[in-house]
């Protein structure tokens, strides 16, 4: 065995995905999960936990796997994460855990990304129980939103005897891992319904179609309902826009709306109510992870896709994961191009965009070279489908309906670093509510700090 060289997994052939909605990696078998795990060099100093925002005992998960001891590599998993199989196929590794292997310093790091999906899906395929928890204390948590931040404060809480009540806007519960991440990145019914049964094996309460702010409020939740302490993982769903001319034209949709009917509401599938149309050709408009998966998901459904960035390709913030996998699909990108302009046509339905072709200038406030316009590069590209893809703010009605509850200028929750608090006591917040939209691992380390400031407040006050 090449100790420098990771073992190599399979994925679905390019050509095929492409026309598909199955799952493009295929998983290590367990030969393979025991020979990666023979990889890892069980160091001293392990910074690959350092490096990991819910603080999974990394290389003591690996060495059960070396050893084949596949439930107890889940049973330490689950000691930190309420959601490995999620973390396993959408966690941007490269820059967390596996960045800071040591054997990636001249080879190739351990792929712990992949081995945590493997035991996660070994776990549930043979019926693993993890929902051990401490005895019930009595004291009552709200969670608003059943994302991945609210899943992990929820999962923590009830692990430590507190009876928690998951309050969740939509009809399905799992926030952007059922609306947003595509099913050929992380499969709905296999994978995330499983994890959040997990949650709810634990003792976890969900309530759906309840909308806080507008069904119930904060302070509803504290005088009517008796709940000691809420957190707010409601994320950030609100999409953004250029404000461009005809950005109201019909065909301009934002990746939410677009992620979200194909995702939840299953507009991908033949006999669901709820058409997607794309047309023939397709423009997503930016360089995010969330632009790759809008892009993929246009190129299932039959169009011919493109990525327009304003930026270099090399300064593409995607995952260089997805970046390659959205090539080998076949996915154009027309990168240093930016859009100035949609057209339609006498009915209102978009047309074409019209763009300029940029350069990169003199660095700007972050370091990155600026994008400047060519002059009289102008150019129009032929559409039928434009989507958005340029970031989301949080929502503001929580924040507009709760008293005491500061937001910055950005409209994310404002609380403390170290605990999630916010200015409203026995409020706390965290994951894309008060980050802006980041990843799922950032949003469950967030959740996971909450859980434990809510848990040594509310023990203090027992006291």
């Amino acid at each position: 065995m090449d100790r420098m060289k990771r073992t190599p997994i399979a994925e679905q052939d390019p050509k095929k995905r492409a026309a598909n909605f199955e799952e493009v990696c295929l998983g290590y078998t367990v030969e393979e999960a025991v020979q990666e795990a023979s990889r890892c060099l069980n160091c001293k100093k392990p910074m690959c936990v350092t490096q990991c925002p819910v603080t999974v005992g990394i290389p003591e998960f690996i060495q059960h796997v070396k050893n084949g001891e596949f439930e107890a590599a889940a049973k330490v998993i689950a000691q930190n994460s309420s959601l490995p199989a999620v973390c396993g196929r959408v966690c941007p590794q490269e820059t967390q855990c596996e960045g800071k292997c040591i054997l990636g310093i001249k080879g190739e790091p351990v792929a712990i990304g992949k081995l945590e999906r493997f035991i996660a899906d070994w776990s549930r395929e043979n019926n693993i129980d993890l929902s051990e928890t401490l005895p019930k204390n009595d004291k009552k948590v709200a969670v608003i939103g059943s994302g991945p931040a609210g899943l992990t404060a929820a999962g923590d809480l009830a692990k430590l005897g507190y009876e928690v009540t998951i309050f969740e806007a939509l009809h399905e519960p799992g926030g952007v891992l059922v609306y947003g991440i595509p099913e050929f990145r992380l499969p709905k019914d296999t994978v995330v319904k499983h994890e959040i049964e997990n949650v709810k094996k634990l003792g976890v309460k969900i309530e759906t179609n309840v909308i806080v702010g507008r069904t119930v409020t904060i302070d509803d939740l504290f005088n009517e309902e008796g709940f000691d302490a809420v957190f707010i993982g409601s994320g950030a769903g609100l999409p953004k826009f250029m404000g461009i001319p005809g950005e109201n034209s019909n065909g301009v949709l934002s990746a939410n709306e677009f992620l979200t009917r194909t995702n939840l509401m299953k507009a991908f599938k033949e006999g669901y109510d709820t058409p997607i149309k794309v047309g023939n050709k397709v423009a997503v408009v930016g360089g995010g992870n969330v632009a790759m998966d809008a892009a993929r998901t246009a190129l299932r459904l039959g169009a011919e896709s493109h990525i327009v960035y304003r930026r270099s390709e090399s300064e593409l913030p995607a995952r260089i994961e997805e970046v390659h996998h959205a090539k080998e699909e076949g996915v154009i990108f027309d990168v240093l191009t930016n859009p100035v302009e949609i057209l339609a046509d006498e009915k209102g339905w978009v047309k074409g965009m019209k763009c300029v072709r940029m350069e990169l200038g003199e660095p700007d406030a972050s370091g990155r070279r600026k994008p400047v316009e060519v002059p009289n590069s102008e150019f129009i590209m032929e559409l039928d489908t434009v989507i958005m893809s340029l970031g989301t703010s949080p929502n503001p009605l929580i924040s507009s309906t709760t008293k005491g509850l500061d937001i910055n200028k950005r409209k994310c929750i404002v609380t403390e670093e170290e605990t999630g608090l916010t200015t409203r006591e026995r409020v706390y917040a965290g994951g894309d509510a008060v980050t802006g939209a980041a990843t799922v691992i950032l949003a469950m380390g967030a959740g996971k700090k909450a859980a434990k400031a809510i848990h040594e407040f509310l023990s203090k006050t027992e006291e």
